[in-house]
């Protein structure tokens, strides 16, 4: 009697393949190619995972630890400053303050992302989704926030609008709360479909592992359908920036302040590649691998698919340092920002690292995070 066995990629061990015997089967599996009387043999054995799982293991807890306290660091140093003037905050230093609570959001993520790199996941079923959540909408908020953030200095210095409608306090709080919602939607369907299966390495050890597992097909197709809104959020995000910064530069080429706009260009320059750099190499690498995994691009060699792997690890770890740069980027270059910071740091007992900042005093620096842009004396 003829018996039909299905397995799905992956599953089986070398040794559970040596085991099996075959009168005659039916298989729909990618081990074998078979008929309903006989096996066409050779058989493929699944990839082995152990280098994949040694670089997980050394690679990410490692990197992710120094993201961690560097973005945690710098972020909460920026929300402190920020919020101890509530009620003055300028424009971009609204959108500042969203962008750095969307980074820790981010940041939050990470011990766990080290600790599931190392045991696998151990945090229950909640977390897993929280985990998953907090993930995708920061992706999303980001990349919407930094595209506000240049859009404003497009508006106060191209067309050197200080006060119109659309940069009135109330409508930025309005902008982002908006902005928060439809973010919050479109990453809701992570938290729906992640959750924790269990799974066996190709060494048969068994481990918990967090990923969109919940409602079969329709987990497939919303990781399909999530890779495409980050894939656009991002793209716009990047030519609203290439657009907005490129028009500044243009405008401060014609201005009459040398110094200031010399400086005002480096840091539009410097804004929008940095962004370029943390976060294309990461779309491009998941653009090839969501082609591999709907068969648009045919590759089962194993080398190439161990190869992909680690290639996106590093190019989301490179995409989550982002949330590190951010607030030398946008915060500490500011003028304002950096005194303030320097006051804050006094206040809280570090005279050591604050008063030889204190004392020097005649170092011009531009800001492109303070309004227009400006040449003025600070306290370095």
């Amino acid at each position: 009697m003829a018996s039909t066995m299905t397995f799905t990629a992956f599953e089986l061990t070398p040794e559970e393949l040596n085991n099996l015997t075959y009168d005659s089967c039916n298989f729909t599996d990618a081990y074998c190619n078979c008929t309903d009387d006989y096996c066409n043999f050779p058989i493929v054995y699944p990839c082995d995972d152990v280098v994949l799982q040694s670089f997980y293991g050394q690679f990410l807890p490692v990197l992710y630890t120094v993201i961690f306290l560097l973005g945690l660091a710098g972020n909460g140093l920026m929300i402190t400053v920020l919020v101890t003037r509530w009620r003055q905050l300028r424009i971009t230093e609204i959108y500042l303050l969203h962008l750095a609570l969307a980074d820790l959001m981010l940041l939050f993520t990470i011990p766990f992302d080290v600790a599931d790199s190392a045991t696998g996941w151990i945090f229950g079923d909640f977390m897993c989704k929280l985990n998953e959540f907090l993930k995708n909408l920061n992706l999303l908020c980001g990349s919407v926030l930094l595209a506000c953030i240049g859009f404003d200095r497009y508006l106060a210095i191209v067309h050197a609008i200080p006060s119109m409608q659309s940069r009135l306090p109330r409508t930025v709080h309005l902008t982002c709360m908006i902005m928060w919602l439809i973010c919050l939607f479109l990453a809701l369907p992570n938290a729906v479909f992640a959750s924790v299966t269990q799974k066996n390495s190709t060494s048969g050890i068994p481990f918990l592992a967090c990923y969109h597992y919940s409602y079969g097909a329709h987990a497939s197709n919303w990781v399909l359908t999530n890779n495409v809104f980050h894939h656009l959020c991002f793209f716009l995000s990047l030519v609203i920036m290439s657009y907005c910064y490129t028009a500044l530069v243009i405008t401060l080429c014609n201005s009459q302040k040398s110094e200031a706009k010399k400086g005002a260009i480096r840091i539009s320059l410097l804004v929008t590649l940095v962004f370029c750099f943390c976060w294309l190499p990461h779309n491009v690498s998941l653009i090839i691998y969501t082609l591999r995994q709907q068969n648009v691009i045919m590759d089962d060699d194993c080398k190439s698919r161990e190869i992909m792997l680690q290639v996106l690890e590093v190019t989301k770890s490179l995409g989550i340092l982002h949330c590190c740069l951010n607030p030398f980027l946008y915060a500490f270059v500011g003028v304002r920002f950096r005194n303030e910071m320097i006051h804050l740091l006094c206040k809280l007992g570090c005279r050591r690292i604050c008063l030889p900042f204190l004392r020097v005093h005649g170092h011009s620096r531009v800001s492109i995070s303070d309004g227009a842009t400006t040449n003025s004396t600070v306290l370095m």
